[in-house]
């Protein structure tokens, strides 16, 4: 589906959602900031115990995770939500499998990436330390794959039919087939702790936040060994200009995007987005970079070009990840404000 319809799509769905008085509402910041930013934003209800997304081109559905409950206690409620980009609207919940029925703990989902050429839908089990494998069609759990030790995120090279994760707790990143689910690749880099993780599908060179040591862990396909390059403080997040060159990270510790020159392997310029930074995503068609900020509950835009804020957006309460597809920014929140107490989904316009 080409964007022009995707978003004549969208512009119909909003105007029959607020005319019906559905669920899809204006955000409680959205007045001042259309005023002040150009960039009006829609906020959603969607489910408790929200983390991640990931847009399915193919399909044009957001898929997100859903995972109620923090160590120690045991995760009984999860969910592998399939949502309307246009509406915001839940289309399908699938539950994970049950890994132990005397407490009917599941096999919760955390992290998220599509894979539009198999069909298929990643995401990390973090508890389970393992990832899984579903399929776009029927939410089938297709497999589940051991071995990732507290898996974070996961990101899928199209190009090549490979999957990688990060594995948190060891220091790992673990390459999968994407066609035939079997590992094919485990990179350990000891005393790294790998959180967000992204793929330059040109090179094929993937890139690792590494929150532990403040900087990027870059495995290229030329070089014999990893290479670690400089970042912000207490990196969870990253992602890529559009020609790969640069790497942005989202620095909790800090409250910055750090740009990272790669060639260079040095940091060119850090930027205060505000407190607890925690996921970045980054606008292909403007060259700006997005951040969710955690402690100020809001998304700010960043010119990486010349090192400064464009604008900032009010989200929901405790904001977790940011995800940028077809000129929007999709943030979720961990506020539990929605009518039954969900989390919210909130909708940032960027080229209005």
């Amino acid at each position: 589906m080409s964007s022009t319809i995707r978003r004549a799509r969208r512009t119909t769905a909003i105007t029959v959602s607020l005319a019906a008085g559905g669920a899809l509402v204006s955000a409680g910041t959205a007045d001042a900031d259309t005023a002040r930013t150009g960039s009006p934003t829609e906020t959603a209800p969607i489910r408790q115990g929200l983390y991640q997304s990931a847009y399915s081109e193919r399909n044009d559905a957001l898929w997100m995770t859903s995972s109620v409950g923090m160590p120690p206690a045991t995760v009984t409620d999860s969910r592998l939500l399939r949502v309307d980009p246009d509406t915001l609207k839940v289309e399908k919940a699938y539950t994970p499998p049950v890994t132990d029925a005397a407490t009917g703990a599941v096999e919760s989902v955390y992290g998220v990436a599509v894979d539009d050429e198999h069909n298929t839908v990643w995401t990390t089990n973090t508890r389970d330390n393992s990832v899984a494998v579903y399929s776009q069609r029927t939410g089938k759990r297709l497999a589940t794959l051991p071995n990732v030790n507290h898996a974070r995120e996961i990101v899928v090279d199209e190009r090549r039919d490979t999957v990688w994760a990060s594995s948190f707790a060891d220091g790992s990143l673990v390459a999968f087939d994407s066609a035939t689910f079997k590992e094919k690749k485990r990179v350990t880099v000891p005393g790294t702790g790998p959180t967000g993780i992204t793929v330059n599908e040109r090179t094929g060179s993937v890139y690792a936040a590494d929150y532990h040591g403040a900087r990027i862990i870059e495995i290229s396909r030329r070089a014999e060994s990893p290479r670690l390059i400089p970042a912000g403080k207490g990196p969870l997040s990253i992602a890529l200009s559009k020609n790969g060159r640069t790497a942005y990270t989202a620095d909790q510790t800090s409250g910055t995007v750090t740009v990272v020159d790669l060639r260079k392997g040095a940091v060119t310029r850090s930027v205060p987005t505000g407190g607890g930074t925690k996921s970045v995503a980054v606008d292909h068609r403007s060259g700006h970079v997005l951040a969710v900020n955690r402690t100020t509950a809001t998304v700010t835009v960043v010119d990486p070009h010349k090192g400064e804020v464009v604008k900032s957006v009010g989200t929901g309460v405790n904001p977790n990840h940011v995800h940028v597809a077809d000129g929007h920014a999709y943030v979720t929140d961990k506020s539990g404000s929605g009518p039954a107490g969900e989390d919210l989904l909130t909708r940032v316009h960027l080229h209005r």
